[in-house]
């Protein structure tokens, strides 16, 4: 009984030992909640009383651990912030401008110049009467399976079928409107086996149907260098045969899908006008996204050589930040200089300026003084291509251009 009541006071005492050092060591190496934060709060106070003051931001004295880096590098001379006074433009206004549009959105039907945000449209859709407004009519949807890096158009891999009613819809708003010059465009659509070729076509004769004194121009896709297709618009009875190189060949794998090519689109171009020789072909480029001069020359030369008769220049300006960036703000006088270069150079007609746009002022710049005094020549060789109703429909064209 001894022996267990002794282990049991021993035990008692070890425990309360236990206790008072656990207490002491506490209370020696963890201080209050209360110290700690003031420790904190003096120290941020001594580093900020010690660091940087306004000034020294000011005066760049920061090492580079104490700064914050930049992202990118800073602006140079040619990356211009502010849109130059010569690329602005008034607010699109107009009776024929408001016709044009009530009658698009009734039929149906999309325009290139309200999907690529075009800074034209007042002034083409406006026009100094109907005869001399211009409009851009975009084909098969408003939905592209090709992904450029400066067009604004919508893209996808599947985009909604055709519209077989959209042939007939186009040429009677375009018969409605009274038109000197409408420009036919499209999207790429790659989904589809001809590319879009045979709608285009029906397209373009359904117009010449209705009102053959309308000049018309296509505004092709390079239908996958498949030339079958390429030669199917060119002998629809259309008036111009237009395909955009957009750029020089060196910037074209980094500024257009990558389905299309440099030589793809020079193909395109010689093939149009090897299937009807008379026809008209015209292309056009954008300047400002880093191209130099030697390479727009070469370019230039390239098209002459497949005799392509009309160019246009114009500034590219980007539809949002999502696209790629403008490189430079070209002045009016570096356009004047390409324009006297591709004339020299031997084509037909040149246009060129900041607000040129591929199918801007087309009536009024060129085909009066251009188109019309080949008209008379188009019968000879078109005639062979063309099936008997196709050779009425040409025959009253060329009656109404005499």
């Amino acid at each position: 009984m001894f022996a267990v009541s002794t282990k049991r006071v021993i035990g008692r005492e070890c425990e309360a030992l236990l206790k008072h050092s656990r207490s002491l060591a506490s209370t020696t190496l963890a201080p209050d909640a209360a110290t700690v934060a003031s420790s904190t709060k003096s120290k941020i106070s001594e580093k900020l009383a010690n660091g940087p003051s306004f000034t020294d931001f000011l005066q760049s004295k920061l090492t580079a651990e104490e700064s914050l880096e930049l992202a990118n590098e800073p602006p140079t001379s040619t990356q211009v912030k502010r849109l130059p006074p010569w690329l602005k433009t008034s607010v699109p206004l107009g009776t024929n401008f408001n016709k044009i549009k009530r009658d698009l959105r009734g039929l149906k039907l999309h325009t290139v110049c309200e999907e690529a945000r075009c800074p034209n449209i007042g002034d083409c859709w406006g026009g100094s009467d109907k005869a001399a407004a211009t409009a851009t009519i975009m084909l098969m949807g408003d939905t592209c399976t090709r992904g450029c890096r400066f067009c604004s158009v919508k893209t996808s891999k599947a985009p909604a079928p055709l519209d077989p009613h959209e042939p007939e819809h186009t040429a009677e708003a375009i018969r409605r409107w009274g038109l000197g010059y409408v420009v036919l465009t499209s999207v790429d659509r790659d989904d589809l086996a001809d590319g879009g070729s045979a709608h285009f076509a029906e397209t373009i004769m359904k117009i010449k149907q209705r009102a053959p004194h309308i000049l018309v121009e296509a505004l092709t896709g390079d239908f996958a260098g498949d030339l079958t297709q390429t030669a199917r618009v060119a002998r629809s009875g259309l008036d111009v045969y237009a395909h955009n190189i957009e750029t020089v060949e060196e910037l074209t794998p980094f500024v257009r899908d990558r389905r299309a090519t440099f030589r793809q689109s020079l193909r395109a171009l010689e093939h149009a006008k090897q299937t009807v020789p008379t026809l008209i072909t015209k292309t056009s480029m954008m300047l400002g996204v880093g191209e130099k001069d030697e390479q727009v020359l070469a370019a230039l030369k390239e098209l002459r050589k497949i005799n392509v008769d009309v160019v246009t220049f114009g500034q590219y300006m980007r539809p949002t930040k999502k696209h790629m960036k403008v490189h430079e703000y070209v002045t009016p006088e570096k356009f004047t200089h390409w324009q006297k270069v591709a004339e020299e150079l031997g084509f037909l007609y040149v246009a060129s300026g900041p607000l040129v746009r591929s199918s801007y002022k087309a009536g009024e710049k060129f085909i009066e003084n251009v188109l019309k005094k080949r008209g008379k020549d188009i019968r000879k060789v078109t005639e062979e291509g063309l099936g008997q109703s196709e050779k009425e429909l040409l025959d009253k064209t060329l009656e109404t251009r005499a």
